[in-house]
């Protein structure tokens, strides 16, 4: 059994694999034009996922199973894995942690003025009385995708007595939510939102889901925040929605284009945090992402149990 590596990966996890797995033939390579080397050889492949094409899973002859070391699966090459009928796994839910803290703490930044309050005290000017801030205890936040993101952001967003609405494909309750409404009833519950809180994958369902008409249905003092797919709304309606006033403050931490190009008017814009992709970033990434390959691995090798996080590649997740 021959497992391929692309991707960073530190040394203790390497051994743990290696002490975990003996009878596994392991190569760890740091990315995927190095691990073009050895993908003919290959019944697994372990990747970050961005760069895999098809290039490679032709390569890989004995390719059986992908996993994926993200949550997004959109870039894989879906034709020849669904052709190949190739297992394909992710490390969905791992983000849960470092995203729904995100989330709250970019929230309270915008509310609370921080950004004006570290230039106040740059300027070591003493002007509590100029800013004009609020709270987010009580307020109405609805959360765009109600998976495991959304419920630990649902439920950190409980801590401060808010009003939790979820939005969904099935619309299925899920716990931490008051109510959870199909995406088709989106229109619908916008006007009652203090925050909107985007966290859906990119599928075909969800590009371009929200719009410009959906700002003009939103609360003028309301507060979006994206943070899953850049693909789920475009610049150009979060820059008209931000300068119409249809909306306070956006929070960007996705984009269309990544990186966003420095001559992108986003950077600029008043009433628009930009941050680098990094609401999923955390020191335990590599660990937790780990922990499922392992358990998967071990279903892979003994046909017992059941995989987490199997993908369905017709459906995006």
């Amino acid at each position: 059994m021959n497992v391929l590596f692309s991707g960073r990966l530190v040394t203790e996890l390497k051994e743990q694999l290696k002490n975990n797995f003996p009878k596994v033939n392991f190569t760890f390579t740091e990315n995927i034009s190095e691990a073009k080397k050895y993908a003919k050889d290959a019944d697994v492949l372990a990747t970050y996922g961005g760069e895999l094409d098809h290039e490679v899973i032709e390569i890989a002859t004995n390719l059986k199973w992908v996993m994926v070391l993200s949550a997004g699966v959109d870039p894989l090459p879906t034709d020849l894995i669904n052709e190949r009928n190739i297992l394909v796994t992710n490390v969905r839910g791992i983000h849960k942690t470092s995203m729904s803290e995100y989330a709250i703490s970019m929230l309270l930044q915008v509310v609370r003025k921080e950004k004006e309050q570290i230039q106040l005290e740059k300027d070591k000017e003493w002007g509590k009385r100029k800013l004009k801030v609020d709270e987010i205890t009580g307020k109405t936040m609805l959360v765009l995708g109600t998976g495991a993101i959304g419920q630990e952001v649902a439920r950190l967003a409980k801590a401060f007595r808010m009003i939790t609405y979820g939005v969904s494909r099935s619309g299925r309750d899920v716990e931490f939510f008051d109510k959870c409404f199909k995406i088709s009833a989106l229109e619908q519950i916008l006007p009652k939102a203090d925050y909107v809180v985007g966290v859906l994958p990119s599928t075909k369902e969800t590009k371009q889901l929200f719009t410009y008409e959906h700002f003009q249905l939103m609360k003028n003092d309301a507060i979006f925040l994206n943070m899953g797919r850049g693909d789920l709304v475009t610049s150009e309606d979060v820059i008209k929605a931000v300068r119409n006033d249809e909306i306070a403050h956006a929070i960007l931490d996705v984009f269309e284009e990544e990186p966003l190009p420095k001559d992108h008017p986003l950077w600029t814009e008043k009433h628009v945090t930009v941050t680098p992709h990094i609401s999923g970033v955390s020191p335990y990434y590599e660990q937790r992402a780990i922990k499922i390959f392992q358990h998967n691995l071990e279903v892979f090798l003994t046909k017992k149990g059941e995989y987490v996080n199997k993908v369905d590649m017709n459906r995006g997740y």
